[in-house]
Order: C-alpha cells, then structure tokens, then sequence
C-alpha cells in the first residue's frame, strides 16, 4: 500500500536517488505523480533561466505542490548577480536545493551563454556557486557533462570540479557524456555521444570529500544499485519519465524504506491530486500525459493509453477518464489471470 503520510521538507533529503530534470516533462504534475510512487527519491523542476524567474511569471513558474518534497530547483543562467537572486527567490519559495545547469546542449542555451557551453569556462561556473551559495542556505549544486566537443574529459569534469569544490559545492550530478555542441541535435546529445561512467566512478575515488551522482542511460533499479557500488547517488531520466512504475520499487530497494507502492494505490493517490487541479482549471490531458507509461508491459496498457490520449482531451474530462483506463488495466490482469489458470489445469 501506498503511504499516506505527505514527505515533510527536508526530512528525507537523500541523494541516493533522484529524477532528472527534463524540459517539457518535468513539470509540476509529472513531480506529484512520481511523489505518489516513491516518498524518498529528489526531485528536479524542468531548468527554469534566471531571465524567465526574473523578469517572467514568477509565481506560475516556481509554483509546486508541499507534496513534491523534497524537491529541487534547476537554474539556467551565467550571470553571477542574477543567479544570486533566482536562488534567493528558490529558496523562499521552499525548494529544498538550487542547482545550476551546465549540461544542457540546445542551440537556445548556448546562445544565452549556459548548460553544457559553461564546460568551457569552469571559473565562471565557480563565480555562479560561489554567488549562489552566499545568497542562499540551501545547498547549491552542478550539474554537468564530463566535457563538450573536443574537450579532454580527464581534465574538463576535474577541473569543473575543483573550482567549483572551491567555491564551496559539495554535490555534483554528472552526465556521463560529452555534449557534442557542434553536428549534434539535443536528441542525438541524450544518446550518441558515447558514456564514460568509469570515469565518474573515479571522480568519487579521487575527491571521497564529495557527493557524487551518476546520470545518463541508467534504465532500471538493477542498473542503479550497480552504480551505488562506486558513487553516492544515481538520477534516473527517461526511464523513470517513461515507465514511472520504475520508481514503486525505489524506497524499497534503494532506500530499504518500506515496501513496493502499489501503482493502482499511487494513482487513486494522485486522483485526489487531479480533483483539486481540474477545481483550479487545469485540463485534465495536462496531468494524465505524463501517467502514459505507468503500467508499460502489462495487459490492458494500450486501451490505458488510448484512453487517457483520447478522452483525456476531451473538453469537461474528469476523473471518470482515468477510472474508465484503470478498469481496463484491471481487466485485462483478470483475464491474463483466468487463462494461466486454465492452462495450468490442462497441465494438469
């Protein structure tokens, strides 16, 4: 059964999990939903620039449910003072962590001087921690590649590394690829270049002092527990975007806290969740497209997707879409489960 006690702030903050902060994905509604899955793992914002936090929306873009924690904030930005500020508002409106982006490899943020281009310039990097880590009381923290281009990663990560240690960040998230910012899309960025995860694992070796965390290609709990061997923690991507059932078993196996969570339990949880957003106006395709792949593999998870797609859309979609796909789940385990049956009395 799933848990009904709410994470309270900070009381779990651990770093043996996480999920990765993933543009168009991540948003408040996918965060809740993984919430309603594992009370234990951190959580990442979509990177919001320091220009949109700024000079935007600010209550509509730092808005998050008390149910997300813990839960982090991604910056994307290069300019000391603004990233500064940003943390400062982060940090009032509750976030358990401020991190910096210097992975990402779109044409839009290298333009804007951020994400994976800030490889090149590490003492810059280090200006930012180090104006961030003064505003805030928060933890700051990097997250990167371990290069760009023709970088030497042997001495790219490190040097980042170090710089940044000495401006006083003690997390890093790494990126186990180079981002190729010259012939590549983002796309091909998440998947050609290849992964270097010994190398990481030999960051944590060389500065033990440090709290490393491993990203990039990891796709399931076994593979996790595998990287724990060698580094602190492990941030799920696509994976745990894609089949967020994933992560039902993470407090359990990776946090030995408590058992599985049911997913039929997580999203009757996540229904209460729905009501009140469609009381609020959100439409309800909003919240259900990031559900999509919850019950990936099992019978009945197609017409669970058709339903969710189709209906899910419809203008005045309630709750009832979401019943209607968990009944077809529902009934398509009962007949799997009726014909095992059947065949096991013909063995007989």
């Amino acid at each position: 059964m799933i848990s009904s006690k709410i994470p309270i702030k900070n009381q779990y903050l651990s770093y043996r999990l996480s999920v990765a902060p993933m543009m168009d994905w991540t948003d408040r509604h996918c965060r809740v939903l993984h919430r309603m899955l594992t009370g234990r793992s951190l959580l990442y914002t979509e990177m919001l620039t320091t220009g949109a936090i700024l000079h935007g929306d600010r209550a509509r873009l730092l808005a998050f449910s008390p149910r997300e924690h813990p839960v982090a904030l991604q910056l994307g930005g290069s300019d000391p003072a603004d990233l500064a500020q940003a943390a400062r508002l982060g940090e009032a409106e509750g976030y358990d962590e401020i991190n910096l982006n210097v992975g990402c490899p779109s044409d839009r943020v290298q333009s804007g001087r951020f994400g994976a281009c800030l490889m090149r310039e590490p003492e810059l990097v280090a200006e930012c921690m180090a104006a961030m880590g003064a505003a805030v009381k928060i933890p700051v923290t990097v997250k990167c590649r371990i290069g760009v281009d023709d970088q030497d990663p042997d001495e790219s990560l490190f040097r980042l590394v170090e710089l940044s240690a000495q401006a006083g960040v003690k997390l890093f998230v790494v990126h186990a690829r180079k981002a190729l910012l010259k012939g590549l899309s983002p796309k091909e960025n998440r998947d050609v270049p290849p992964l270097n995860y010994p190398l990481v694992w030999r960051l944590k070796r060389e500065r033990p002092d440090l709290t490393i965390v491993i990203n990039g290609g990891i796709g399931s709990l076994d593979e996790a527990e595998e990287h724990l061997k060698h580094v602190d923690g492990v941030m799920l991507g696509r994976a745990a975007y894609h089949t967020p059932a994933i992560l039902a078993e993470a407090d359990a196996r990776i946090f030995g806290d408590g058992e599985a969570v049911d997913p039929f339990a997580a999203v009757e949880a996540y229904k209460d969740y729905v009501a009140s957003e469609l009381a609020r106006g959100t439409h309800m395709a909003a919240m259900t497209r990031h559900m999509l792949g919850l019950f990936h593999g099992l019978p009945g998870a197609r017409t669970w997707r058709r339903i969710l797609t189709v209906d899910g859309v419809k203008p005045g979609a309630g709750l009832e879409v979401i019943d209607q796909a968990l009944a077809a789940v529902r009934s398509g385990l009962e007949a799997k489960r009726v014909a095992r049956g059947l065949e096991a009395g013909e063995a007989a």
